[in-house]
């Protein structure tokens, strides 16, 4: 009997031993698992961006970008703190084969589910593109291609295809009037293609009811206006004087005059430092040359403001026939009604210049 009661206490032992063992490491496996999880979650959400300092970073990833290039990118610029997390997190949602091209905003405070959902949902953040004061289409291309991925050569091969502008409802030397200077919210891997489509919306929007009312009133085509509205953009950047230099040119326009307008001798002459308009520019044959051929030149000699379109199709009503720099260097000028008045006001502007060494 005590042989019997012995070997049931020994086996008892034995199972509360094993249970012990049991529970142990079920505890064991729990704080593991635990622990990789916790693991596993700061690898995931942990904040994994770090832009020293910086509001934002921009990121621009290329169509033809590869998963080494964009890790390039990030690790270039020292955004990523853990790259083992970054790599590892990348390889488990698959990220390297569904590289997509765009324009990304990285803002502080990022983790790595975060910044890889954006790039790998290709959700890109639009780019503000802005371009003025431009005056040939080649600075237009290499302007845009700046701020877009696409290139300058693809874009100055649209805007000189005759058959693709006639699409657009213009012509290689007038592509340019297409383009009204403002800011626009565009994605950067836009293709040239719809870029231009998009400049083509956003030029009828421009010329509204109100506008074409206007170009109606004063007797002008689109085209003319924006013409028009070049030479008025090289003439002066005085806003407020703006209206006064259309009205001249209209005056010139509707007596029959040439326009003798120096900016489109410079643009015939290619030579943009010009400062004094020396008689002998006045002989090269150029549509553009309006001391020659009478009206306006074939296309604009600039991309015009939106304030000197405006100043065309709202010119001011004078008699004033000509004006001139004046003396003081103020960008100001001195209007005249007759050629007498006129040759009084050139007389102490060339003075001025003389006196400055100014001599071409």
């Amino acid at each position: 009997m005590t042989n019997y009661y012995s070997s049931m206490i020994h086996k008892e032992k034995r199972k509360a031993k094993f249970r012990r063992l049991i529970t142990l490491g079920f505890i064991i496996i729990l704080l593991a698992g635990a622990a990789t999880g916790f693991y596993g979650y700061r690898m995931i959400y942990q904040t994994n961006v770090w832009l020293n300092g910086h509001e934002s970073v921009s990121v621009n990833i290329r169509k033809t970008s590869t998963w080494e290039e964009v890790k390039g990118m990030l690790y270039k610029n020292g955004l990523i703190i853990h790259r083992e997390s970054f790599e590892w997190l990348a390889n488990l949602m698959k990220y390297p084969g569904h590289i997509k091209s765009g324009h990304y905003i990285i803002t502080p405070g990022m983790n790595n589910h975060q910044l890889l959902t954006k790039l790998r949902s290709g959700k890109q953040d639009p780019v503000e593109l802005v371009f003025n004061n431009i005056r040939i289409k080649e600075d237009l291309a290499g302007h845009i291609a700046e701020q877009l991925e696409a290139d300058s050569v693809s874009l100055i091969k649209l805007m000189n295809d005759k058959e693709y502008t006639a699409k657009l409802g213009f012509t290689p030397a007038n592509i340019l009037t297409m383009f009204i200077p403002n800011t626009y919210s565009v994605y950067w891997n836009i293709s040239p293609q719809k870029f231009m489509e998009r400049m083509q919306k956003e030029y009828n929007a421009f010329w509204n009811e109100k506008r074409q009312q206007k170009l109606v009133e004063i007797g002008l085509t689109r085209l003319e206006a924006m013409t028009m509205a070049s030479i008025v953009e090289k003439e002066t950047n005085k806003n407020d004087e703006k209206p006064d230099i259309a009205g001249v040119y209209y005056n010139r326009m509707k007596q029959g005059w040439l326009l003798q307008a120096d900016p489109t001798l410079i643009f015939a002459l290619g030579d943009f430092s010009i400062k004094r308009v020396l008689n002998v520019y006045k002989k090269i044959d150029s549509p553009y040359n309006t001391y020659m051929y009478i009206g306006l030149p074939p296309g604009p000699i600039c991309m015009p403001s939106v304030s000197s379109i405006d100043a065309v199709l709202n010119y001011r009503h004078h008699k004033y026939m000509y004006f001139c720099a004046r003396e003081d260097f103020s960008g100001y000028h001195n209007f005249a009604v007759t050629m007498q008045e006129h040759e009084v006001n050139a007389a102490r502007y060339q003075q001025a210049l003389n006196q400055q060494g100014i001599m071409k």
